[in-house]
């Protein structure tokens, strides 16, 4: 079904104990801006919600490469798997917007993350086009509500990599890694429908992308992020389908307020939840 209205939504991530978006500018420690405020970058959280797309089994362009399950290991390699894409590409006949356009068709059809957060076909030489496609979800970085503060972890090895002569260890047996103690994170999002509308996203489309929301950490554990270290403890979703006047994006999300707390979640909403009467996931509840 098509989407003729916008969608909003924002979603609250507890962190404990873990590292939730690694610098590797500044050594995988966890992410913060000049404040000190911890944030989780909006690339990573599209690259969880793919995973969750494939998990749920959608095709998806962008898989990474841990994950990969059809024996291809990049995008262009991919694109050549998918017949109709080729053919789209290499029709001579047609002019080069009727190309872009039907190579957009394909691409946004065939695959789910296209249409929902577009893509950047960067080709050059022979009959291939550059194109873009840009999607019409929007998530923005997740920002936690208080300050966090990075703890670092020192670890050893209890194996050389490499065997030494006197069976020392050696220098390589000794590491970091970073971990923040607590904090709440507070990611925001709309789709648009004029955008919608052009790539094929659906109201289906929808319905699994707040589903992808909902479980966003399963099957994400790792040594940074270790199982329940993080977690979406509210998911708010506002469907503007009641013909009403709507408001801006960002009058929507300041009827809401967070305020830290010491205990888990780590937050408590002191906004009008029922302004605007939005739907409500807990997978927390509040005290």
């Amino acid at each position: 079904m098509k989407i003729d209205h916008r969608i909003d939504f924002l979603l609250v991530i507890a962190a404990e104990k873990c590292n939730p978006n690694g610098d590797p500018g500044a050594d995988n420690t966890p992410r913060q801006d000049i404040g000190g405020f911890g944030e989780i970058s909006d690339v990573c959280l599209k690259r969880k919600i793919r995973n969750r797309m494939q998990d749920m089994g959608y095709p998806i362009l962008n898989v990474s490469e841990e994950r990969t399950d059809d024996g291809l290991y990049s995008i262009k390699d991919r694109l050549n798997a998918c017949d109709e894409f080729k053919t789209a590409m290499n029709e001579k006949t047609r002019n080069i917007y009727d190309k872009i356009n039907a190579c957009k068709s394909v691409a946004c059809r065939r695959w789910m993350d296209v249409r929902t957060f577009g893509q950047l076909f960067p080709f050059k030489g022979g009959n291939e086009v550059s194109f873009s496609v840009r999607g019409p979800v929007s998530i923005s970085l997740a920002k936690s509500i208080a300050p966090v503060i990075v703890e670092p972890v020192d670890l050893t090895k209890s194996l050389n990599t490499e065997t030494v002569s006197d069976r020392r260890k050696d220098s390589a047996t000794m590491g970091r890694k970073y971990i923040i103690d607590k904090g709440a994170y507070i990611a925001k999002g709309s789709i648009y429908p004029q955008l919608a509308s052009l790539t094929g996203f659906t109201v289906e489309d929808a319905d699994i992308l707040h589903e992808c929301l909902k479980t966003l950490f399963e099957n994400d554990s790792s040594a940074s992020r270790p199982a329940g270290s993080m977690d979406v403890s509210r998911l708010y979703w506002w469907d503007h389908s009641d013909g009403n006047r709507i408001p801006s994006p960002a009058a929507v999300f300041h009827t809401l307020s967070f305020k830290p707390t010491e205990e888990y979640p780590f937050y408590r909403v002191t906004g009008s939840e029922n302004c605007l009467d939005p739907d409500i996931y807990e997978g927390m509840l509040l005290p």
